[in-house]
């Protein structure tokens, strides 16, 4: 087994960086086929998801493999080797296994336990199947893969360590309040019908949602999604519209959750700013007491601070923007929810109604001006200064599970609006707690991983092993007709009984160190067996090779009723 991966994860790298390394489906494709028509390569496969991408294959020589399969992924991922490079990492052999079976049991997902991942892994075998990029090494190890993630979802509790992505993604929405509470009652919209909007959109109706829009380029996969959600007994009231609609739909709903295949940004800032400043009206006046004359109630208009115009202010705000330039905000989730309490906002404190015919230019300054509010305000360490605003406050919550992302990050400056995307759940799981159970989940990837190369290393010698029973067999052949040259009066009973006997001789001094020979070859280190058996009984090696592939093209092989589907 020469198995080699490359990849980068959100472990290694920033989100910033996966999100331009990611690969479509067509890239996907045209890498197997240029991995296969490099050198070191002989089968491979690769696991994409929104938070990593691995290239697995197996290779003959480790160092040309490296470099070749690092030079791949930058070329199909349209990111600069020397760019790429630093967040690459690089796993071989035993390695490997570890690696793609703990990947499996979802100890190196952003939320540790998730289970989606399987379903990743299952997507990744099927098309290097597809492609017939997997060999028997891939399609061994990934089947197993599967096998051992189900295993540690049924043998531990692994699932308590973490939540799927999706749950764990609107309790960040939920900001402490439990989701069923925060839920109950909300219009949602799910852009998007694949697997992980298809589980966005069973979570929300699981706790308590009323009403879900199903919105997608394909309108057979949204209806039928929407057709399951109704059909699913949670009372959950689903329709799909076409992805025209999603802007008149954003101005009806309290929820959105997307993850699609866009290359490019599906909700724009200007998109949910006009959203959530359609039919937005002022806050009405305060009511007089009682018994005190008082004008007629009037509703406000926004105003600039006092002593301060707008021109005044947009010019204040671009020098400062100027001179201390942007503090990054990396995706973070936070909403603009009260007015803080400093001049210069070209926004103005109203929240919402404020905004209504604001232009991109002002909302930006108005990011600014924030921005350095929060930098003044000497806050404690960045993942403990995200201050989580009441959810009263909040108009429009957004989920964005996609990878590239499908919404501008820059909606969070719009007062009214949350957005989780999944920086933000980067952040906020790395310091979730660990489970016990996953120090139990590590003992079975140690087991599996050490059974499974196991079984490859005695694979291996297999066919040398056959050949050698093949070599002996003829042997056997050539001396019986021999014999029948020198001893033609034999009858055929006699003539088979001596065969029988000259094969159980041969059989038995053979059963031994074949038998030896392959527990030798399954320990670590008993790759040498294979070509010391070759070398002592001088087996030819075009045999051996022409054994391999024989048993490699054996359906019967592929029959194993324990492998997953």
């Amino acid at each position: 087994m020469s198995l080699l991966v490359v990849g980068l994860s959100h472990r290694s790298a920033p989100v910033s960086v996966l999100e331009r390394a990611s690969l479509p489906a067509d890239a996907k494709v045209k890498l197997l086929h240029d991995t296969l028509a490099a050198e070191p390569a002989t089968e491979a496969t690769v696991l994409a998801t929104c938070n990593r991408i691995e290239l697995y294959a197996d290779v003959d020589k480790f160092h040309a493999g490296v470099a070749e399969l690092s030079t791949l992924l930058a070329q199909h991922s349209g990111v600069a080797l020397e760019e790429l490079t630093p967040y690459l990492y690089v796993h071989y052999e035993d390695r490997a296994v570890h690696h793609l079976f703990s990947v499996a049991c979802g100890l190196d997902s952003m939320v540790v336990g998730e289970g989606q991942i399987l379903g990743q892994i299952k997507d990744a075998l099927a098309l290097g199947q597809e492609l017939h990029t997997a060999g028997r090494l891939i399609n061994d190890l990934f089947q197993q893969a599967l096998r051992v993630g189900k295993r540690a979802h049924s043998e531990t509790g692994i699932d308590r360590a973490g939540q799927s992505l999706v749950t764990f993604g609107l309790e960040q929405l939920a900001v402490g309040t439990p989701v069923a509470e925060w839920a109950a009652g909300k219009r949602a919209l799910v852009i998007g019908a694949g697997s992980m909007s298809s589980l966005a959109a069973a979570t929300l109706a699981r706790v308590g949602v009323a009403e879900i829009v199903v919105a997608n380029r394909t309108a057979d996969r949204a209806e039928r999604l929407a057709e399951i959600l109704v059909a699913s007994g949670t009372g959950v009231a689903a329709v799909a519209v076409p992805m025209a609609r999603v802007a008149d739909e954003l101005t009806r709903v309290d929820v959105v959750v997307s993850c699609t295949g866009a290359t490019g940004l599906v909700l724009s800032a200007d998109d949910v700013l006009a959203a959530v400043s359609w039919g937005a009206a002022p806050d009405p006046a305060p009511q007089t007491p009682a018994g005190l004359d008082s004008a007629p109630a009037q509703s406000p208009a926004p105003q600039t601070p006092a002593g301060l115009d707008m021109a005044d202010v947009v010019a204040r705000l671009a020098a400062a923007a100027q001179t201390h330039g942007r503090i990054a905000d990396a995706g973070a989730a936070r909403t603009i929810s009260a007015p803080v309490e400093a001049d210069g906002c070209p926004v103005g404190p109203d929240g919402r109604a404020a905004l209504t015919g604001v232009d991109a230019n002002s909302l930006e300054l108005h990011g600014t001006w924030a921005d350095q509010g929060e930098a003044a305000a000497q806050r404690q360490p960045r993942r403990s200064t995200r201050t989580q605003p009441h959810t009263s406050s909040v108009r429009l919550a957004l989920l964005d599970l996609a990878m590239p992302r499908d919404i501008d990050a820059a909606v969070h400056r719009i007062p009214g609006v949350r957005l989780v995307d999944i920086e933000s759940l980067a952040e906020a799981s790395a310091d979730a707690p660990m489970a016990a159970d996953v120090d139990a989940v590590r003992g079975i990837v140690a087991q599996e991983v050490a059974a499974f190369g196991a079984a490859q290393r005695a694979a291996h010698i297999t066919p040398t092993v056959v050949a050698l029973r093949a070599m002996a067999a003829e042997v056997v052949a050539m001396e019986v007709a021999r014999l029948d040259g020198r001893v033609p009066d034999l009858d055929e009973r006699q003539r088979a009984e001596v065969t029988q006997t000259v094969r159980r001789v041969v059989d038995k001094l053979l059963h031994a160190p074949t038998v030896r020979v392959k527990q030798l070859a399954s320990e670590p280190g008993g790759a040498g067996y294979a070509e010391a058996l070759r070398e002592l009984f001088d087996l030819d090696p075009q045999t051996v090779t022409s054994v391999s592939r024989a048993d490699a093209a054996d359906p019967m092989n592929d029959d194993d009723p324990g492998r997953a589907s």
